[in-house]
């Protein structure tokens, strides 16, 4: 008996102590998105220098550490003279407010789609789902290049790239959220009672699937940072001379022999700031879901 309940014991601490670790490593996630985040809000203000201020005379200077460096472009120069250093900070607030804003504007859309598809079924779900379907097999890639193409590459375009395919990836999680609520017994309730549909999506259901939604919007923006770089990569997101991390990477593929901080630099901080927003998605994930929130 003693044996078993030591074991029993230990078992029950175990996750305690794991999620007590997770959420001390949460920290430096949660301290380098603020960073980034007040970076990108006070751009104008933190940024030595403004982003697009050509200076020939000092293109190609190193990091300040190294021979010829100076401490006034701490991270070094590009092509033009343009300090890397203020470029990435203004490119922090084109990729955070390109993925905010593409997940809202997926996440509405998909979230009303999914509430519909799921609650009233029958032909309705058939066809919002199969759009999903095709929606989800398109690649997101040669969209936005074809979008580029007719329209020219703007960040507005980019928005509703990014929101028009993105959506699909909402509409299925709810979808599947509203069929397991809408069987509980309160749902059939508040049917009795004489409640509305839409009273019932959006006092009873909509409530209830929140915190998936959460989790899913939190880990979509890291991968519209992600598609926004690359599709700036290829010229096809941000177009010039707005700063962009991806831009930036691509800029210095021809000097990545000689000048190895043009690419290097805005590539560090695009992993830190998707991996960061990926850290916390996986906390949320855990904290948010009611069969753990007891041990955390």
């Amino acid at each position: 008996m003693a044996d078993s309940d030591i074991t029993v014991t230990a078992d029950s601490d175990l996750p305690r102590s794991v999620r007590a670790r997770a959420r001390r490593l949460l920290v430096l996630p949660l301290l380098v998105l603020v960073t980034f985040g007040a970076l990108g809000v006070l751009a104008d203000v933190v940024a030595p220098y403004p982003p697009n201020k050509i200076a020939l005379r000092s293109r190609l200077l190193p990091p300040f550490w190294q021979a010829g460096g100076t401490v006034t472009h701490p991270l070094g120069t590009d092509r033009l003279g343009r300090d890397i250093t203020s470029r990435i900070i203004h490119g922090a607030r084109v990729s955070i407010a390109a993925g905010l804003a593409a997940v809202a504007v997926g996440g509405v859309i998909g979230t009303l789609l999914g509430l519909i598809s799921g609650y009233y079924g029958r032909w309705v779900d058939t066809l919002i789902m199969r759009t999903t379907d095709a929606m989800l097999s398109l690649p997101i890639i040669l969209i936005a290049l074809l979008f580029a193409v007719m329209f020219g590459p703007s960040f507005r375009n980019l928005i509703l790239v990014l929101g028009l395919v993105m959506w699909a990836r909402f509409a299925r999680l709810v979808r599947g959220e509203v069929l397991s609520w809408k069987e509980r017994e309160f749902v059939a309730l508040a049917r009795v009672a004489g409640c509305s549909s839409f009273r019932i999506l959006q006092r009873h259901i909509f409530p209830n699937i929140v915190n998936p939604l959460v989790v899913l919007a939190t880990l979509q923006v890291g991968w519209v940072v992600i598609v926004e770089a690359s599709l700036s990569f290829l010229g096809a997101g941000i177009p010039p001379p707005t700063p962009s991390w991806g831009a930036m990477i691509a800029d210095g593929r021809s000097h990545i022999t000689t000048a190895w901080w043009l690419s290097f630099f805005p590539g560090v901080a695009l992993v830190l700031l998707v991996l960061s927003i990926n850290l916390l998605g996986d906390w949320l994930r855990d904290f948010l879901d009611p069969r753990t929130r007891n041990l955390t």
